[in-house]
Protein backbone atom coordinates (compact mmCIF):
# COMPACT_ATOMS: atom_id res chain seq x y z
CA UNK A 1 0.00 0.00 0.00
CA UNK A 2 1.08 3.22 -1.13
CA UNK A 3 1.36 5.89 2.27
CA UNK A 4 -0.08 8.47 0.69
CA UNK A 5 -3.39 6.43 0.85
CA UNK A 6 -3.76 7.01 4.65
CA UNK A 7 -3.68 10.72 4.08
CA UNK A 8 -6.64 10.34 1.36
CA UNK A 9 -8.37 7.84 3.54
CA UNK A 10 -8.74 9.94 6.58
CA UNK A 11 -9.62 13.37 4.76
CA UNK A 12 -12.40 11.38 2.83
CA UNK A 13 -13.97 9.82 6.31
CA UNK A 14 -13.41 13.02 8.36
CA UNK A 15 -12.53 15.75 6.33
CA UNK A 16 -13.57 18.89 8.87
CA UNK A 17 -11.86 17.11 12.00
CA UNK A 18 -8.38 18.88 13.04
CA UNK A 19 -5.49 16.74 11.81
CA UNK A 20 -2.64 18.80 13.46
CA UNK A 21 -2.68 21.68 16.71
CA UNK A 22 0.33 23.42 16.77
CA UNK A 23 1.60 26.60 17.96
CA UNK A 24 -2.04 28.39 17.87
CA UNK A 25 -2.98 27.01 14.50
CA UNK A 26 -5.34 23.95 13.84
CA UNK A 27 -6.04 22.33 10.19
CA UNK A 28 -8.33 19.56 9.86
CA UNK A 29 -7.79 16.85 7.53
CA UNK A 30 -9.07 18.76 4.36
CA UNK A 31 -6.79 21.20 5.16
CA UNK A 32 -3.91 19.02 5.19
CA UNK A 33 -4.99 17.46 2.31
CA UNK A 34 -5.12 20.55 0.57
CA UNK A 35 -1.76 21.82 1.77
CA UNK A 36 -0.29 18.68 0.78
CA UNK A 37 -1.62 18.97 -2.85
CA UNK A 38 -0.03 22.41 -3.30
CA UNK A 39 3.04 22.01 -2.15
CA UNK A 40 3.89 18.58 -4.56
CA UNK A 41 2.77 20.67 -7.51
CA UNK A 42 5.27 23.57 -6.57
CA UNK A 43 8.13 21.20 -5.84
CA UNK A 44 7.19 19.40 -9.10
CA UNK A 45 7.28 23.00 -10.92
CA UNK A 46 10.84 22.98 -9.19
CA UNK A 47 11.67 20.25 -10.91
CA UNK A 48 11.21 17.10 -8.06
CA UNK A 49 10.48 13.89 -8.87
CA UNK A 50 10.46 10.12 -8.57
CA UNK A 51 13.72 8.96 -6.78
CA UNK A 52 14.76 12.74 -5.60
CA UNK A 53 15.30 13.09 -2.32
CA UNK A 54 13.73 15.66 -0.07
CA UNK A 55 15.17 16.85 2.84
CA UNK A 56 14.06 18.51 5.89
CA UNK A 57 15.94 19.48 8.98
CA UNK A 58 13.45 21.63 11.65
CA UNK A 59 12.23 20.84 15.49
CA UNK A 60 8.77 19.48 15.57
CA UNK A 61 5.91 20.98 13.32
CA UNK A 62 3.05 20.31 11.45
CA UNK A 63 5.08 21.09 8.03
CA UNK A 64 7.42 18.08 8.68
CA UNK A 65 4.50 15.52 7.57
CA UNK A 66 3.11 17.86 4.80
CA UNK A 67 6.54 17.62 3.09
CA UNK A 68 6.67 13.94 3.74
CA UNK A 69 3.14 13.53 1.83
CA UNK A 70 3.85 15.80 -0.63
CA UNK A 71 7.27 14.04 -1.56
CA UNK A 72 5.58 10.84 -0.98
CA UNK A 73 2.65 11.89 -4.16
CA UNK A 74 5.81 12.93 -6.39
CA UNK A 75 7.39 9.72 -5.83
CA UNK A 76 10.58 10.99 -4.27
CA UNK A 77 12.40 10.09 -1.06
CA UNK A 78 11.65 11.80 2.45
CA UNK A 79 14.79 12.55 4.07
CA UNK A 80 14.23 13.76 7.92
CA UNK A 81 17.72 15.27 9.51
CA UNK A 82 18.15 15.43 13.04
CA UNK A 83 18.20 19.55 14.14
CA UNK A 84 20.92 18.58 16.55
CA UNK A 85 23.26 17.27 14.11
CA UNK A 86 26.50 19.49 14.40
CA UNK A 87 28.08 21.02 11.25
CA UNK A 88 30.24 17.98 10.17
CA UNK A 89 27.62 15.53 10.50
CA UNK A 90 25.26 17.88 8.56
CA UNK A 91 27.65 17.69 5.82
CA UNK A 92 28.45 14.22 5.92
CA UNK A 93 24.74 13.17 6.01
CA UNK A 94 23.82 15.46 2.77
CA UNK A 95 26.63 14.45 1.23
CA UNK A 96 25.11 10.24 1.51
CA UNK A 97 21.99 11.86 0.54
CA UNK A 98 22.00 14.22 -1.99
CA UNK A 99 18.95 15.80 -1.48
CA UNK A 100 17.09 17.95 -4.47
CA UNK A 101 15.37 19.54 -1.91
CA UNK A 102 16.20 20.99 1.86
CA UNK A 103 13.91 22.20 4.03
CA UNK A 104 15.26 24.32 7.32
CA UNK A 105 14.67 26.63 9.95
CA UNK A 106 16.65 29.69 9.77
CA UNK A 107 18.81 29.14 12.88
CA UNK A 108 20.15 26.28 10.93
CA UNK A 109 20.98 27.94 7.69
CA UNK A 110 24.35 28.52 9.49
CA UNK A 111 25.43 24.75 9.92
CA UNK A 112 23.80 24.41 6.18
CA UNK A 113 26.42 27.26 4.39
CA UNK A 114 28.97 24.72 4.92
CA UNK A 115 27.17 22.11 2.50
CA UNK A 116 26.68 25.27 0.27
CA UNK A 117 30.40 25.96 -0.19
CA UNK A 118 30.92 22.67 -0.45
CA UNK A 119 28.44 22.36 -3.48
CA UNK A 120 26.89 19.50 -1.89
CA UNK A 121 23.20 21.48 -1.70
CA UNK A 122 23.05 24.99 -4.50
CA UNK A 123 21.68 27.86 -2.51
CA UNK A 124 18.17 27.55 -4.96
CA UNK A 125 17.65 24.46 -3.43
CA UNK A 126 16.69 25.54 0.36
CA UNK A 127 13.87 26.01 1.44
CA UNK A 128 13.33 28.49 4.30
CA UNK A 129 10.07 26.98 6.61
CA UNK A 130 10.06 29.88 9.06
CA UNK A 131 11.41 33.14 7.09
CA UNK A 132 11.31 34.76 3.79
CA UNK A 133 12.74 34.12 0.22
CA UNK A 134 16.48 35.54 1.09
CA UNK A 135 19.84 34.96 -1.15
CA UNK A 136 18.39 32.48 -3.45
CA UNK A 137 16.07 30.56 -0.86
CA UNK A 138 12.51 29.69 -0.75
CA UNK A 139 9.77 30.43 1.35
CA UNK A 140 7.66 27.55 2.68
CA UNK A 141 4.70 29.65 2.49
CA UNK A 142 5.14 30.95 -0.81
CA UNK A 143 5.41 27.49 -2.13
CA UNK A 144 1.95 26.64 -0.63
CA UNK A 145 0.63 29.93 -2.34
CA UNK A 146 1.62 29.46 -5.42
CA UNK A 147 0.49 25.54 -5.88
CA UNK A 148 -2.44 23.68 -7.29
CA UNK A 149 -5.01 23.05 -4.19
CA UNK A 150 -6.39 19.89 -6.58
CA UNK A 151 -4.51 17.00 -6.12
CA UNK A 152 -2.14 16.96 -9.63
CA UNK A 153 0.05 13.94 -8.85
CA UNK A 154 -0.78 10.34 -8.29
CA UNK A 155 2.13 8.30 -7.41
CA UNK A 156 3.27 4.74 -8.87
CA UNK A 157 5.49 3.81 -5.99
CA UNK A 158 4.68 0.59 -4.77
CA UNK A 159 4.84 -1.30 -1.45
CA UNK A 160 8.35 -2.22 -2.00
CA UNK A 161 10.09 1.07 -3.34
CA UNK A 162 11.53 3.31 -1.12
CA UNK A 163 9.54 6.25 0.71
CA UNK A 164 12.25 7.56 3.34
CA UNK A 165 15.53 7.51 4.14
CA UNK A 166 15.92 7.96 7.94
CA UNK A 167 19.90 8.29 9.74
CA UNK A 168 20.76 5.71 12.13
CA UNK A 169 21.69 8.22 15.60
CA UNK A 170 24.90 8.39 14.80
CA UNK A 171 26.29 7.32 17.83
CA UNK A 172 29.46 5.43 16.57
CA UNK A 173 31.00 5.85 13.26
CA UNK A 174 29.55 8.06 9.57
CA UNK A 175 25.54 8.18 9.70
CA UNK A 176 23.96 5.43 7.53
CA UNK A 177 21.01 6.17 5.68
CA UNK A 178 18.42 3.26 6.56
CA UNK A 179 15.71 2.95 3.38
CA UNK A 180 12.58 2.53 4.57
CA UNK A 181 9.53 1.44 2.16
CA UNK A 182 5.60 2.37 1.99
CA UNK A 183 5.46 -0.99 3.33
CA UNK A 184 7.19 -0.35 6.38
CA UNK A 185 4.96 1.83 7.61
CA UNK A 186 1.72 0.43 6.05
CA UNK A 187 2.22 -3.12 6.65
CA UNK A 188 2.07 -2.32 10.77
CA UNK A 189 -0.05 0.24 10.21
CA UNK A 190 -2.51 -2.01 8.86
CA UNK A 191 -1.83 -4.87 11.27
CA UNK A 192 -1.78 -2.49 14.42
CA UNK A 193 -3.93 0.32 13.91
CA UNK A 194 -7.59 1.09 13.03
CA UNK A 195 -8.40 3.34 10.31
CA UNK A 196 -10.19 6.84 10.73
CA UNK A 197 -13.76 6.35 12.25
CA UNK A 198 -16.48 9.22 12.45
CA UNK A 199 -18.06 8.40 15.77
CA UNK A 200 -14.41 7.99 17.62
CA UNK A 201 -12.21 11.33 18.24
CA UNK A 202 -9.11 10.63 19.81
CA UNK A 203 -6.33 13.40 20.54
CA UNK A 204 -2.48 12.46 20.09
CA UNK A 205 0.09 14.47 21.94
CA UNK A 206 3.71 14.45 19.81
CA UNK A 207 6.43 15.40 21.24
CA UNK A 208 8.46 12.54 19.94
CA UNK A 209 11.14 13.83 17.01
CA UNK A 210 10.21 13.48 13.29
CA UNK A 211 13.47 12.26 12.74
CA UNK A 212 13.40 9.40 14.51
CA UNK A 213 11.40 6.43 13.35
CA UNK A 214 8.92 6.27 16.64
CA UNK A 215 7.89 9.81 15.92
CA UNK A 216 7.42 9.39 11.79
CA UNK A 217 5.75 6.12 12.61
CA UNK A 218 3.38 7.71 15.34
CA UNK A 219 2.59 10.62 13.22
CA UNK A 220 1.74 8.50 10.06
CA UNK A 221 -0.25 6.18 12.76
CA UNK A 222 -2.40 9.48 13.56
CA UNK A 223 -3.16 10.54 10.37
CA UNK A 224 -4.37 6.64 9.41
CA UNK A 225 -6.29 6.75 12.25
CA UNK A 226 -8.02 9.99 11.66
CA UNK A 227 -6.25 10.69 15.28
CA UNK A 228 -6.07 15.08 15.99
CA UNK A 229 -2.17 15.42 17.00
CA UNK A 230 -1.41 18.10 19.21
CA UNK A 231 2.51 19.05 17.94
CA UNK A 232 5.36 19.84 20.56
CA UNK A 233 8.18 21.43 18.83
CA UNK A 234 10.74 20.01 21.63
CA UNK A 235 9.61 18.73 25.12
CA UNK A 236 9.47 20.75 27.61
CA UNK A 237 7.57 19.13 31.05
CA UNK A 238 5.69 22.50 31.97
CA UNK A 239 4.30 22.90 28.33
CA UNK A 240 4.04 19.05 28.11
CA UNK A 241 1.49 18.92 31.08
CA UNK A 242 -0.51 22.37 30.09
CA UNK A 243 -0.94 20.95 26.39
CA UNK A 244 -2.15 17.43 27.46
CA UNK A 245 -4.83 19.47 30.15
CA UNK A 246 -5.98 21.49 27.50
CA UNK A 247 -6.55 19.17 24.73
CA UNK A 248 -7.66 16.56 26.84
CA UNK A 249 -5.00 14.49 25.46
CA UNK A 250 -6.01 10.43 24.81
CA UNK A 251 -2.72 9.23 23.79
CA UNK A 252 1.30 10.43 24.05
CA UNK A 253 4.36 8.75 23.42
CA UNK A 254 7.07 9.39 25.64
CA UNK A 255 10.64 8.26 26.39
CA UNK A 256 11.74 6.42 30.19
CA UNK A 257 13.39 10.20 30.53
CA UNK A 258 10.66 12.23 29.90
CA UNK A 259 8.22 10.55 31.92
CA UNK A 260 10.42 11.02 34.77
CA UNK A 261 10.89 14.07 34.78
CA UNK A 262 7.19 14.82 34.32
CA UNK A 263 6.71 12.98 37.50
CA UNK A 264 9.45 14.65 38.98
CA UNK A 265 8.40 18.27 38.36
CA UNK A 266 7.05 20.15 41.18
CA UNK A 267 3.73 21.04 39.16
CA UNK A 268 2.91 17.37 37.80
CA UNK A 269 -0.22 17.17 41.06
CA UNK A 270 -1.54 20.57 39.53
CA UNK A 271 -2.72 18.84 36.50
CA UNK A 272 -6.23 17.01 35.32
CA UNK A 273 -4.61 14.15 33.35
CA UNK A 274 -7.56 12.04 33.65
CA UNK A 275 -7.92 11.94 30.13
CA UNK A 276 -4.82 10.01 29.05
CA UNK A 277 -5.51 6.51 27.86
CA UNK A 278 -2.68 4.91 26.54
CA UNK A 279 0.81 5.80 27.29
CA UNK A 280 3.47 4.61 24.78
CA UNK A 281 6.95 4.33 25.79
CA UNK A 282 10.11 3.14 24.92
CA UNK A 283 13.40 3.67 22.64
CA UNK A 284 15.27 3.20 25.33
CA UNK A 285 15.56 1.07 28.84
CA UNK A 286 12.50 1.78 31.40
CA UNK A 287 14.04 1.60 35.07
CA UNK A 288 11.59 -0.54 37.01
CA UNK A 289 10.94 2.04 39.64
CA UNK A 290 10.14 4.89 36.94
CA UNK A 291 7.35 2.33 34.85
CA UNK A 292 6.27 1.21 39.01
CA UNK A 293 5.70 5.34 39.82
CA UNK A 294 4.13 6.20 36.47
CA UNK A 295 1.37 3.38 36.90
CA UNK A 296 0.59 4.71 40.21
CA UNK A 297 0.80 8.58 39.24
CA UNK A 298 -1.20 7.57 35.69
CA UNK A 299 -4.16 5.66 37.08
CA UNK A 300 -6.69 6.23 34.06
CA UNK A 301 -3.67 5.02 31.37
CA UNK A 302 -3.01 1.94 30.12
CA UNK A 303 0.77 1.65 29.04
CA UNK A 304 2.52 -0.04 26.28
CA UNK A 305 6.15 -0.62 25.91
CA UNK A 306 7.33 -0.69 22.42
CA UNK A 307 10.43 -1.82 21.47
CA UNK A 308 11.96 -1.64 17.77
CA UNK A 309 14.51 0.38 15.88
CA UNK A 310 15.01 2.54 12.75
CA UNK A 311 15.96 -1.32 10.69
CA UNK A 312 13.04 -2.50 11.84
CA UNK A 313 10.71 0.46 10.95
CA UNK A 314 9.67 0.85 14.66
CA UNK A 315 7.89 -1.65 17.01
CA UNK A 316 8.73 -5.72 16.62
CA UNK A 317 7.68 -6.40 19.84
CA UNK A 318 5.43 -5.28 23.00
CA UNK A 319 4.33 -5.42 26.59
CA UNK A 320 0.90 -4.97 26.72
CA UNK A 321 -1.56 -2.93 28.94
CA UNK A 322 -2.23 -6.13 30.88
CA UNK A 323 1.19 -6.84 31.94
CA UNK A 324 1.14 -3.35 33.71
CA UNK A 325 -1.84 -4.29 35.78
CA UNK A 326 -0.16 -5.36 39.40
CA UNK A 327 -2.89 -6.95 40.73
CA UNK A 328 -3.61 -10.84 41.67
CA UNK A 329 -1.75 -13.28 43.93
CA UNK A 330 2.05 -12.36 45.54
CA UNK A 331 3.23 -15.17 43.11
CA UNK A 332 1.48 -13.05 40.04
CA UNK A 333 2.30 -10.16 41.08
CA UNK A 334 5.94 -10.63 41.29
CA UNK A 335 6.09 -12.25 37.30
CA UNK A 336 4.34 -9.11 36.43
CA UNK A 337 6.87 -6.93 38.19
CA UNK A 338 9.45 -9.55 36.39
CA UNK A 339 7.71 -8.39 33.28
CA UNK A 340 7.59 -5.07 33.50
CA UNK A 341 11.68 -5.41 32.87
CA UNK A 342 11.07 -7.07 29.35
CA UNK A 343 10.13 -5.89 25.85
CA UNK A 344 7.09 -7.53 25.85
CA UNK A 345 6.52 -10.15 22.91
CA UNK A 346 6.72 -10.42 19.50
CA UNK A 347 3.78 -9.08 17.47
CA UNK A 348 1.71 -11.18 14.89
CA UNK A 349 2.82 -9.42 11.64
CA UNK A 350 6.70 -9.51 12.42
CA UNK A 351 8.84 -12.53 12.85
CA UNK A 352 11.48 -12.27 15.28
CA UNK A 353 14.05 -14.83 17.37
CA UNK A 354 16.70 -14.64 18.97
CA UNK A 355 20.25 -16.23 17.59
CA UNK A 356 23.35 -17.65 18.29
CA UNK A 357 26.95 -16.09 16.31
CA UNK A 358 26.50 -18.74 13.91
CA UNK A 359 22.97 -17.90 12.82
CA UNK A 360 20.98 -20.63 15.12
CA UNK A 361 18.22 -20.39 17.74
CA UNK A 362 19.36 -20.25 21.33
CA UNK A 363 17.70 -21.98 23.47
CA UNK A 364 15.05 -20.41 26.20
CA UNK A 365 16.98 -18.25 28.55
CA UNK A 366 20.29 -17.90 26.81
CA UNK A 367 21.34 -14.52 25.64
CA UNK A 368 21.87 -14.10 21.67
CA UNK A 369 20.94 -11.36 18.85
CA UNK A 370 17.40 -10.41 18.57
CA UNK A 371 16.93 -10.89 14.39
CA UNK A 372 13.65 -9.66 12.70
CA UNK A 373 12.12 -10.38 9.71
CA UNK A 374 8.91 -9.30 7.29
CA UNK A 375 7.44 -6.83 5.31
CA UNK A 376 8.32 -3.81 7.57
CA UNK A 377 11.96 -4.28 7.46
CA UNK A 378 14.35 -1.78 5.88
CA UNK A 379 15.43 -2.40 2.21
CA UNK A 380 19.44 -1.65 3.32
CA UNK A 381 21.31 1.41 4.14
CA UNK A 382 21.64 3.57 1.16
CA UNK A 383 24.51 3.17 -1.22
CA UNK A 384 26.05 1.18 1.75
CA UNK A 385 26.26 -2.38 0.40
CA UNK A 386 28.86 -3.60 2.73
CA UNK A 387 26.83 -2.71 5.71
CA UNK A 388 23.59 -3.80 4.16
CA UNK A 389 25.30 -6.91 3.37
CA UNK A 390 26.49 -7.09 7.33
CA UNK A 391 23.18 -6.34 8.50
CA UNK A 392 20.48 -8.06 6.56
CA UNK A 393 21.37 -11.92 6.31
CA UNK A 394 19.17 -14.74 4.61
CA UNK A 395 15.94 -11.90 4.79
CA UNK A 396 16.94 -11.56 8.37
CA UNK A 397 17.34 -8.01 10.00
CA UNK A 398 20.24 -8.28 12.54
CA UNK A 399 19.46 -5.62 15.40
CA UNK A 400 22.84 -5.43 17.61
CA UNK A 401 20.24 -5.74 20.31
CA UNK A 402 21.25 -8.99 22.68
CA UNK A 403 18.25 -10.89 24.79
CA UNK A 404 17.22 -13.50 26.02
CA UNK A 405 13.65 -15.41 26.08
CA UNK A 406 11.65 -16.43 29.01
CA UNK A 407 9.61 -19.64 28.54
CA UNK A 408 6.14 -18.03 28.61
CA UNK A 409 7.70 -15.65 25.39
CA UNK A 410 8.79 -12.68 26.51
CA UNK A 411 11.94 -11.13 26.05
CA UNK A 412 14.69 -9.62 28.02
CA UNK A 413 17.26 -7.19 26.54
CA UNK A 414 20.92 -7.64 27.53
CA UNK A 415 22.58 -4.75 25.99
CA UNK A 416 23.95 -3.76 22.94
CA UNK A 417 26.17 -6.38 21.15
CA UNK A 418 28.70 -4.06 21.08
CA UNK A 419 28.36 -2.59 24.78
CA UNK A 420 28.46 -6.10 25.75
CA UNK A 421 31.46 -6.60 28.58
CA UNK A 422 33.42 -9.44 28.69
CA UNK A 423 35.26 -10.07 31.79
CA UNK A 424 37.94 -12.87 32.08
CA UNK A 425 36.05 -14.63 29.80
CA UNK A 426 32.76 -14.12 31.37
CA UNK A 427 30.01 -12.05 29.39
CA UNK A 428 28.26 -8.84 31.31
CA UNK A 429 25.11 -7.73 30.30
CA UNK A 430 25.63 -3.77 30.90
CA UNK A 431 22.29 -3.81 31.21
CA UNK A 432 21.49 -6.25 34.24
CA UNK A 433 24.31 -4.53 36.33
CA UNK A 434 22.25 -0.63 35.85
CA UNK A 435 18.76 -2.11 37.29
CA UNK A 436 20.35 -3.50 40.69
CA UNK A 437 22.24 0.12 40.93
CA UNK A 438 18.85 1.56 40.24
CA UNK A 439 17.16 -0.04 42.26
CA UNK A 440 19.43 1.41 45.23
CA UNK A 441 16.80 4.34 46.47
CA UNK A 442 20.11 6.70 46.40
CA UNK A 443 20.37 6.48 42.85
CA UNK A 444 19.06 8.26 40.38
CA UNK A 445 20.42 7.08 37.18
CA UNK A 446 22.83 4.36 35.99
CA UNK A 447 25.19 3.23 33.33
CA UNK A 448 27.75 0.55 33.27
CA UNK A 449 30.55 0.51 30.79
CA UNK A 450 33.58 -2.20 30.20
CA UNK A 451 37.36 -0.53 30.53
CA UNK A 452 40.35 -2.09 29.94
CA UNK A 453 41.98 -3.57 32.23
CA UNK A 454 45.39 -5.69 32.54
CA UNK A 455 44.58 -8.29 34.56
CA UNK A 456 40.87 -9.00 33.12
CA UNK A 457 40.45 -7.49 30.00
CA UNK A 458 37.47 -5.57 30.62
CA UNK A 459 36.51 -4.43 34.22
CA UNK A 460 33.20 -2.83 35.01
CA UNK A 461 32.19 0.87 35.70
CA UNK A 462 29.13 1.87 37.12
CA UNK A 463 28.56 6.11 36.61
CA UNK A 464 25.68 6.62 38.53
CA UNK A 465 23.97 9.95 39.48
CA UNK A 466 23.03 10.48 42.99
CA UNK A 467 19.82 10.90 44.65
CA UNK A 468 21.74 11.43 47.50
CA UNK A 469 24.93 12.16 48.54
CA UNK A 470 24.51 9.38 50.87
CA UNK A 471 25.34 6.83 48.45
CA UNK A 472 28.96 6.21 48.12
CA UNK A 473 31.31 3.75 45.90
CA UNK A 474 31.62 1.02 48.87
CA UNK A 475 27.77 1.16 49.03
CA UNK A 476 26.42 0.48 45.95
CA UNK A 477 29.43 -1.98 44.90
CA UNK A 478 28.26 -3.84 47.96
CA UNK A 479 24.68 -3.19 46.97
CA UNK A 480 25.79 -5.05 43.68
CA UNK A 481 27.72 -7.91 45.19
CA UNK A 482 24.26 -9.08 47.62
CA UNK A 483 22.01 -8.99 44.26
CA UNK A 484 24.59 -10.47 41.43
CA UNK A 485 27.80 -13.33 40.90
CA UNK A 486 30.90 -11.77 42.33
CA UNK A 487 31.96 -11.07 38.22
CA UNK A 488 29.24 -9.05 37.11
CA UNK A 489 29.58 -6.20 40.55
CA UNK A 490 31.52 -3.02 39.37
CA UNK A 491 34.70 -2.38 40.23
CA UNK A 492 34.63 1.48 40.48
CA UNK A 493 31.67 3.91 40.50
CA UNK A 494 32.02 7.65 39.60
CA UNK A 495 29.59 9.94 39.99
CA UNK A 496 27.97 12.66 37.80
CA UNK A 497 25.25 15.05 37.32
CA UNK A 498 23.78 13.71 34.37
CA UNK A 499 24.41 11.21 31.89
CA UNK A 500 24.93 12.22 28.34
CA UNK A 501 21.57 11.49 26.19
CA UNK A 502 20.38 12.11 22.38
CA UNK A 503 16.91 13.44 22.03
CA UNK A 504 15.13 9.81 22.46
CA UNK A 505 16.61 9.04 25.76
CA UNK A 506 19.00 6.53 24.76
CA UNK A 507 22.76 6.78 26.96
CA UNK A 508 25.47 7.70 24.52
CA UNK A 509 28.12 4.71 26.26
CA UNK A 510 30.83 5.87 23.25
CA UNK A 511 30.95 9.46 25.20
CA UNK A 512 31.00 7.68 28.63
CA UNK A 513 33.74 5.84 27.08
CA UNK A 514 35.82 8.22 25.85
CA UNK A 515 35.94 9.98 29.15
CA UNK A 516 36.21 7.51 31.62
CA UNK A 517 37.56 4.08 29.67
CA UNK A 518 40.75 5.28 29.84
CA UNK A 519 43.08 2.12 29.41
CA UNK A 520 44.74 0.44 32.18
Amino acid sequence: MNTTEFLIIASAIVPERPAFIFDGQQFSFADLHQRVNRLASSLSQLGVGPGDRVATMQVNSHQSIEIYFAAAQLDAVYVPLNFRAKAEELQQMLSIAQPSMLFTGERYLPLVHGSIENGILPSQRIVLLDGPATNGHHAYDALLQSGEAEQMHFPEAEGEDTTVIMFTAGTTGLPKGVMLTHDSFSSYLLSNVSPADPDLEETNLLTVPFYHIAGLQAALAAVYGGRTVVVMRQFEPLEWLKLAQRHRANRAMLVPTMLKHLMDHPQFGDFDLSSLDVITYGAAPMPLPVIQQAIIKFPNARFINAFGQTETASTITMLPPEDHVLEGSPEEVAKKLKRLTSIGVPLEDVEVMIVSEDGETVPTGNVGEIVARGSRMMKGYWRQEAATGDAIRSGWVYTGDLAYQDEDGYIYLAGRAKDFIKRGGEMISPEEVEQVLLSHPDVDDAAVIGVPDLEWGEAVTAVVVRRSPAATEADLIEHCHQRLSSFKRPSSVVFVDELPRNAMGKVLKRDLREQFGKPY
